[in-house]
């Protein structure tokens, strides 16, 4: 097993990632954190530092790999958990403005702990259930959304698209299934206002079969969206 400065290095080299030297350092220290508040509380189920560097870190950075994101872009992670992948992303690029996303308080207290700890500027927290935060002044501001979440992607486009501005986009980030969640959530993209604009696939080790969903948002999300949780896990659309 490496430590964690190696399996980065490691990880990083093997995908061709580049990264400077301050970033990489900030990412070490949020392993450290990461590791240390899971003692106490659940946050990751992976805690080597070979698996954290590659299905974490590397996993999240892909999204930069594979999309143009804009300088001084903002970006919501929604349902960010222990941060994956907003945080990685506000570490490796500081320009842009991240704001992650939770519906559980000691995981955005986590996560303002590593901003505090790291020096982080370019973060900011919110506490609120997915369908709730989108009807607040956080609805149509983002030019980017990112999810890494379970739920079906059909589901998850309810929760992302309102926070996305029109002309901004949403990258959901899946698995082996993304084939079969894709054309089951064709019609929710239509209604929300989007359009699917890049896929992009590749192999992450172990992790498996990888996709990046791209939906472009294209016009604004009608006000009936998002439903409540209830109706949207009982009748997606």
């Amino acid at each position: 097993m490496h430590d964690i400065r190696t399996a980065l290095q490691t990880a990083l080299s093997e995908y061709r990632i580049s990264m400077d030297e301050r970033a990489a350092e900030r990412l070490c220290g949020y392993y450290d954190l990461l590791v240390e508040w899971n003692r106490v509380m659940n946050l990751t189920a992976l805690t080597e530092p070979d698996e954290v560097a590659l299905k974490h870190f590397v996993d999240s950075l892909m999204l930069l790999e594979y999309s143009e994101i804009p300088q001084g872009a903002a970006v919501i992670d929604v349902g960010t958990g222990a941060g994956f992948p907003g945080m990685v992303l506000a570490i490796a690029r500081p320009d842009l403005h991240v704001t992650l996303l939770d519906s559980l308080q000691k995981r955005l207290t986590f996560l303002d702990e590593v901003c505090t700890a790291l020096g982080l500027t370019n973060v900011a927290t919110v506490h609120s259930r997915a369908e709730d935060g989108a009807r607040t002044a956080l609805r149509d501001s983002f030019d980017l959304a990112v999810a890494r979440a379970v739920a079906p992607l059909n589901v998850l486009c309810e929760y992302c698209l309102p926070y996305v501005k029109a002309g901004g986009s949403f990258f959901a980030m899946k698995g082996k299934s993304a084939d079969d969640e894709l054309a089951a959530a064709q019609n929710a993209i239509i209604q929300l206002g989007g359009k699917v604009a890049a896929q992009h696939r590749f192999t992450l080790g172990e992790a498996g079969d990888r996709a990046i969903i791209e939906i472009k948002k294209i016009t604004p999300t009608p006000a009936l969206f998002p439903r409540k949780s209830k109706a949207i896990q009982k009748k997606p659309l």
